[in-house]
């Protein structure tokens, strides 16, 4: 059989003192063994538990042990007809019962084959019998527990990497990659979570085109930062989608999402803003509903950059069990950029103060840099940019940005 790993969570056991508990596990543990002298670290007497048989010793294995020293010769572990236990089934059971704890191979004199033989089962370490005294023992007992914490340390390591990356390929393939296929609109985005070192945070967003030739665009955040908040926006984007594809819109499609969030959610305290744009096929006018969320922001040639009207939004999801969110038919004209937001945009800080940026502020400063002549992916990345110098640093709260252009 296998001997398992231990959990991230288990960590080798340590005394208040500092000192060392060894179990010895031999059939005659009082008679050539002598401990009395046994040393740990700094010189402290090493605390010792004798075991004749593998049934005493898993009763006496508690988690101030941090050493066991086991006899090879021991017959603990019955095997099949014809076989002949050659101590290393022994060894794999004591390894099973104890995966924190640092395990010594007593083996006979002179057997180098086995001593090996046991630290390639899992041993740290091997004793020959003959040559085995109280400064050997308490110096291999420290080694030994020693080079236990190091392997321990390197299996956690490599299992954060190897959870850390899952995470990466998982979050990556969750991103949205926009369905414009047939369509003149010009998509871009900048997103940036909260969270450190993630890759997805509680905001989302998305783009599709539907066969009669609209365009469907979506922004919403989740409330909350954690990883709970990032999978339900997930769950909500992706709902969204599909009921886009199956031709919903307006106030029946977020009456729908409402029921997923409360479905999902793990608390109903958890709510979501949400802002759709459903492009008309020409580019002229569109469909804007808001549930909760700020209003998106229309740059046109020879205008200023003004909000679409935010008055007659709905409420968030997740607020209210019966709640309608009003379909309001805007006008964009013949050429024009759409910014829609979260906001983690528009809550950043302004100096040192606690001034918000704010909407207005947004306006503002999308205005002097349309000026300067930024459009698309330059005018997102210069906007972020701006925002995060303006808040003295990285933004505390996930940040998501889309710019649809026309014409």
């Amino acid at each position: 059989m296998p001997v398992p790993a231990p959990s991230p969570a288990e960590q080798p056991a340590v005394l208040p003192d500092g000192g060392l508990t060894l179990l010895v596990i031999e059939d005659d543990p009082g008679g050539s063994l002598s401990f009395s002298e046994l040393r740990g670290t700094a010189g402290k007497p090493v605390r010792v538990r004798t075991a004749r048989n593998l049934t005493e010793g898993e009763r006496l294995l508690t988690d101030d042990v941090q050493c066991i020293l086991l006899d090879l010769d021991l017959a603990g572990v019955e095997c099949l007809p014809g076989e002949r236990d050659d101590g290393f089934e022994t060894l794999r059971a004591v390894l099973r019962l104890a995966p924190r704890q640092a395990v010594l191979a007593l083996v006979p004199e002179g057997d180098a084959e086995r001593a090996a033989e046991a630290v390639r089962v899992g041993a740290q370490d091997y004793l020959f019998r003959d040559e085995l005294d109280a400064r050997v023992l308490s110096r291999a007992i420290r080694y030994a527990v020693e080079r236990k914490r190091a392997d321990l340390a390197q299996w956690q390591l490599t299992q954060s990497r190897l959870t850390a990356q899952e995470n990466a390929r998982l979050e990556r393939g969750l991103l949205p990659t926009p369905l414009l296929a047939g369509s003149d609109l010009r998509f871009a985005a900048r997103y940036r979570p909260g969270r450190s070192r993630a890759l997805l945070g509680g905001d989302f967003y998305d783009t599709v085109r539907t066969p009669d030739g609209t365009v469907h665009a979506m922004i919403g955040d989740v409330c909350g930062h954690g990883p709970d908040e990032a999978a339900l926006g997930v769950e909500l984007r992706i709902a969204w989608r599909a009921l886009t594809l199956a031709g919903l819109s307006g106030d029946e499609l977020l009456s729908t999402l409402q029921q997923v969030l409360e479905y999902e959610r793990a608390d109903e305290e958890i709510f979501a803003t949400l802002c759709t744009v459903d492009i008309a096929p020409d580019g002229r006018r569109a469909g804007l509903c808001l549930a909760g969320h700020p209003a998106p922001l229309v740059v046109r040639s020879g205008q200023a950059p003004y909000l679409l009207p935010q008055e007659d939004g709905g409420p968030a999801l997740g607020l209210l069990p019966h709640a309608r969110w009003p379909r309001r038919q805007v006008e964009l004209g013949a050429a024009w950029s759409l910014m829609m937001y979260t906001d983690g945009l528009i809550e950043g800080r302004v100096g040192e103060g606690t001034q918000r940026l704010g909407q207005e502020g947004v306006v503002e400063l999308i205005t002097r840099q349309v000026k300067e002549g930024l459009r698309g992916e330059d005018l997102l990345d210069a906007a972020v940019t701006e925002v995060r110098e303006l808040n003295g640093g990285e933004l505390t709260d996930d940040l998501a940005v889309l710019l649809l252009d026309w014409g």
